[in-house]
């Protein structure tokens, strides 16, 4: 098979979106607590675009009157997100409550339906395919001012969700500690002994279902056949290379996850701090996969919940998810512009190999696999 040659800048987000999720949802019922923009009698619960507001200064107001927003899930090393939440901060005055950083998609959505019409419930999500997918009754339908920009099939048509940045899934080790590794099956050697980490479980959390994926794939399964992935990781474990811990950025810093598998978005950025930390993307086993933006139909603040999607959506939010290795949905639009952030883009890890996207038949397939096999397997 040819193999070509390319960086993140070079992989179009239609091409990354062809095969992705074409699923649509209707717009889900609200309980939530409606704000009334400043002027506008607006209930920001059922407001479905800036029209809603009378334009960005109408949904400034009603978010500021809200004076508060809660995001879940998102650490501040992933996709750039502490940058985003302080920026966002910043810009309109509005503090934010930032639950579980560690935490899963599926911790996203249990946590809301646990705190279901509290004023500490989440109010957007950022979700992987899979868990995104099986829970659209609980989004709200929101068109964000650069909805033009993001291909037909990244987005639900009424915005129940939408795509909002992709990356690879990669193999990131402190170089100062283990040998480079040059295929995956190098990771079952001595020298990976206790040091290999998937980032989650991944019959909850994305980037590990994403990273099993990958990892069938370089073995020569496929996204949807992931027999050959949790083989590989039973070896792992049964060399004693598997780590059975959620790695973060302290434990890549202190040394305690020398070896990380994740999306290169949460990998690449590492190297800042640690100049040692090194991404690497399996020529044979390249897996690309974008997250899934949605707002809580119950959001405690359902109008600092739609500024926080424009902020996202903006040309600012773009190049802030791209400054961390992240590829923004708006990519193309930003790119034919010119308001694509350069040195970001010319800081992103080289891709060489075939691009597998998974489909939406492919992780339902994959994760009834798991579901069934991974815990007896792996644990």
């Amino acid at each position: 098979m040819r193999s070509t040659s390319i960086r993140y800048a070079a992989l179009s987000v239609a091409a990354l979106a062809a095969v992705g999720i074409a699923a649509c949802s209707p717009p889900p019922s609200s309980t939530s607590t409606s704000t009334t923009a400043a002027g506008g009698g607006v209930n920001a619960a059922k407001a479905t675009s800036l029209a809603d507001f009378g334009g960005m200064d109408g949904l400034v107001a009603a978010a500021k009157k809200e004076g508060a927003l809660n995001v879940i899930a998102l650490p501040p090393d992933w996709a750039n997100y502490g940058e985003a939440i302080k920026g966002f901060t910043a810009k309109y005055g509005i503090p934010i409550t930032s639950d579980q950083p560690d935490g899963s998609s599926a911790d996203e959505i249990s946590t809301a339906q646990r705190l279901k019409g509290q004023s500490k419930a989440p109010d957007v999500f950022d979700l992987g395919s899979a868990v995104a997918m099986a829970n659209t009754g609980m989004f709200a339908p929101y068109q964000v001012a650069t909805w033009k920009d993001i291909p037909d099939n990244a987005k639900d048509p009424k915005g129940v969700w939408v795509y909002d940045y992709a990356g690879y899934m990669s193999v990131g080790y402190d170089s100062a500690k283990v040998p480079a590794p040059t295929a995956l099956a190098d990771l079952l050697k001595a020298e990976y002994k206790g040091k290999v980490a998937l980032n989650g479980d991944p019959t909850k959390a994305g980037a590990a279902f994403a990273g099993v994926q990958m990892v069938s794939i370089g073995q020569g399964g496929t996204a949807a056949d992931i027999a050959k992935g949790v083989d590989f990781f039973k070896s792992l474990k049964d060399a004693g290379n598997f780590l059975p811990l959620d790695p973060n950025e302290a434990s890549v810093l202190s040394g305690q996850t020398p070896v990380v598998i994740d999306w290169a978005y949460n990998n690449a950025p590492l190297t800042k701090k640690l100049p040692t930390w090194k991404t690497w993307i399996p020529d044979n086993a390249v897996l690309a996969g974008y997250y899934i933006q949605a707002i809580n139909a119950d959001a405690p603040h359902p109008a600092a919940a739609r500024l926080w999607q424009e902020y996202l959506y903006s040309d600012e939010g773009q190049n802030i998810w791209l400054k961390g290795a992240a590829f923004p949905v708006r990519y193309d639009a930003m790119k034919a512009a010119g308001k694509i952030d350069a040195a970001a883009q010319a800081a992103l890890p080289a891709v060489n190999g075939k691009v597998v996207i998974p489909t939406t038949a492919d992780n339902d397939a994959a994760k009834a696999y798991l579901a069934a096999n991974w815990t007896k397997a792996v644990g």
